[in-house]
Parts: structure tokens; C-alpha cells; sequence
């Protein structure tokens, strides 16, 4: 049975990576953090204003959209079966190279994938540490025992722009933090080489902060 699962081929820095992810344009998170609507430290930039993401869906990327919505829609409203659980031969993997977390039921989704396939390395990119905590702590109520696989990398992408994250989250590997490019310059090691000749985010290593200049990603500044 071929999972339904959509996994998209990833290009520019991220060239031969695959992901699961979902459709930005749609998440109700995403649209509150890049509107600016969402509640968060007046005197701190948010870097979802700067969204890729967003701007890739909605301009030469549209048809993409369509079917990261399906993934959308999939993930979040029940729990795959075992059968329809792809199988991923790849040794690192991408989850959420567009989109975040809709639910607890996306995270178990993406928790049951990475179970299916112990030989990967898989890596999550959230803000929704609140989510995580409680989803691997136990706050929900599942029938199942949910242990943090040890094949999953959790990075917690930091929402604000130039307010580096050292403290690791709960459950965190990693935090993901962005910076203005003339700033914090003697940290960014997040320097515009391809993931794949670095796989500082992608590997278990003593590297738990990582550090990028914001692109702007063709807007005028």
C-alpha cells in the first residue's frame, strides 16, 4: 500500500532533503505570527513576518500548496494507520520545511513515522513548545506510552530576531534563533552552505544553538 502521505523534494540549501510538511497559507498559528496579530514581546521582531514559507506558497510555489494542504488536512484529523506510514530510506529527513503543528494528533502522526522508521534521523521544527511538553510528558491522554524516540532531533525555532536562545526547552534538542546579518556575527553558524555538507541540525552533535542572518528572500529593503 503506498502511504498518503505527500513528501516533497527540497531545493536551494536544503537540495537533497525530503520533507513532510504542511500548508502555511492555512495554519491558523502561522497566519496569527506572520499578520503580527499573535501575542508576543512588543519590543521583539518576529521572525514570522519574514516568513519563506509564506512567501514561496503564495508566490511561484502555488501549486505546492494544494498538496501541502492534503497533508494538512491529513495528518491533523486522525491517526495513520501502520500501513499507510511511509517508509523513508533517507538518513536524515525533514518534518515541517513549511508549516507547523496543527495538534497533538499531527505530532503523533509525525512521532509514529519516525517510530516506523528507526534507521532515519528525523528533525522537527516547532514554536509550539507548549505542545511538545505536554505531548511527551504525558498531559494528554493516550493509550499508548509516548517516549521521545531517539531518532527524532526536536529544534525549537525561536520566534524572535536577535534574541539569541541558549536554554534548551523541554524535550529540546536544539533551538533555531535568527539575527540581523550585521549582528551576533562571531555566532552565526548557520552560513549559507548546503545542509547536507553540515547537518549541524540534522545530527545528534554538541551543537545546540544554532545561529542565521535573516534573509529577506527577494523583498525589497
Amino acid at each position: 500500500m503506498k502511504s498518503p502521505v505527500f513528501i516533497s523534494n527540497l531545493t536551494g540549501k536544503l537540495e537533497n532533503f525530503h520533507a513532510i510538511s504542511t500548508n502555511t497559507l492555512s495554519n491558523d498559528f502561522c497566519k496569527a505570527m506572520h499578520q503580527g496579530t499573535a501575542r508576543r514581546k512588543k519590543s521583539k521582531k518576529v521572525i514570522c513576518v519574514e516568513c519563506y514559507s509564506w512567501s514561496l506558497l503564495e508566490g511561484f510555489r502555488k501549486n505546492v500548496a494544494t498538496a501541502l494542504q492534503r497533508n494538512s488536512d491529513l495528518l491533523s484529523s486522525r491517526y495513520l494507520s501502520k500501513e499507510e506510514l511511509p517508509v523513508i530510506k533517507d538518513k536524515q529527513f525533514r518534518f515541517n520545511a513549511h508549516g507547523e503543528l496543527i495538534n497533538k494528533t499531527h505530532l503523533q502522526n509525525l512521532v509514529d513515522i519516525t517510530r516506523h522508521n528507526p534507521d532515519c534521523t528525523f528533525t522537527l521544527w516547532t514554536k509550539k513548545k507548549q505542545l511538545i511538553n505536554r505531548f511527551f510528558s504525558g498531559a494528554f491522554m493516550y493509550k499508548r506510552n509516548n517516549p521521545k524516540p531517539s531518532n527524532l532531533i526536536l529544534v525549537y525555532s525561536n520566534p524572535y530576531i536577535d534574541d539569541i536562545m541558549y536554554k534548551l526547552p523541554l524535550f529540546f534538542d536544539k533551538t533555531f534563533n535568527n539575527v540581523s546579518p550585521d549582528r551576533f556575527l562571531d555566532e552565526q553558524n548557520c552560513t549559507g552552505q548546503k545542509c547536507k555538507d553540515c547537518l549541524l541540525c540534522y545530527t545528534h552533535n554538541n551543537t545546540t544553538t544554532i545561529v542565521e542572518k535573516v534573509k529577506n528572500y527577494g523583498k525589497k529593503t
